[in-house]
């Protein structure tokens, strides 16, 4: 539950209002890894993203987020079974929810630490700083380095109001997102190692493609023929590996 959320939030939210769409590719690889005496084999996804208009589209795998800043609403799409949630903004995660989960909110917020590490280098064309970054949450504690870059074909500054949205999605509150944008530019590559119940997961990031196009017909809205629901479930949540 937490991975798929987190994995939102770790590839970031873009640029509002550009002069054209963005089309960004992530490529996200997961190690293998044990949890609760169940091995998880590696794992490979491709993470694509569209920007228009106040308007963000984020797929990876088989979850699909459009977030909608001239309605302001957020809609989260499960392909799979041709269902989906939506709500109004600001985010309050809390109502999309299954039972299972809102009785633990109050138990997730995340702590948060951002620190620049003196770093460079180039990732890809991009010339990147380096960022340390630590995170808590229950029994899960994260650390990141990160590599961010302001040389990039749009302003990265405009996406503070829609990161802080998603950002709440992983259970953030206003001081661990105040953190988060410490990061100066755009995060084009991240090395994540999570100790999560005394299980040992990394997971890398990087992307590989920014360009300036076209966005496909009909990309940031729920596709016809989709059913509403009124929460998400405990599948929806999990989402597969």
């Amino acid at each position: 539950m937490k991975k798929v959320f987190f994995a939102v939030i770790l590839v970031l939210v873009i640029a509002l209002m550009l002069p054209a769409d963005v089309y960004i590719k992530t490529n996200v690889h997961t190690d293998a890894f044990t949890m609760m005496g169940k091995e998880q084999p590696a794992k490979d996804d491709v993470m694509e993203q569209w920007v228009g208009n106040n308007q963000l589209v984020n797929k990876t795998g088989d979850k699909i987020m459009i977030m909608d800043m001239n309605k302001k609403m957020m809609f989260i799409v499960n392909p799979k079974d041709k269902t989906y949630v939506e709500t109004a903004l600001p985010l309050d995660m809390s109502i999309l929810l299954p039972k299972e989960a809102a009785s633990m909110v109050s138990m997730m917020k995340v702590t948060v630490k951002v620190a620049a590490n003196g770093q460079t280098k180039k990732v890809n064309k991009w010339s990147c700083s380096g960022y340390d970054v630590e995170m808590s949450m229950m029994m899960m504690q994260m650390k990141m380095k990160v590599w961010a870059t302001t040389d990039v074909p749009f302003d990265w500054k405009m996406f503070a109001k829609m990161y802080a949205n998603v950002s709440k999605m992983s259970f953030m509150d206003d001081a661990a997102i105040a953190e988060m944008m410490k990061i100066n530019g755009y995060q084009v590559a991240s090395e994540m190692t999570m100790d999560m119940m005394g299980s040992k997961l990394n997971v890398t990031s990087q992307v590989v493609e920014i360009t300036q196009k076209p966005a496909p017909a009909g990309i940031y809205a729920v596709p016809a023929g989709y059913t509403k629901k009124d929460k998400l479930s405990m599948e929806d949540m999990r989402g597969g590996r």
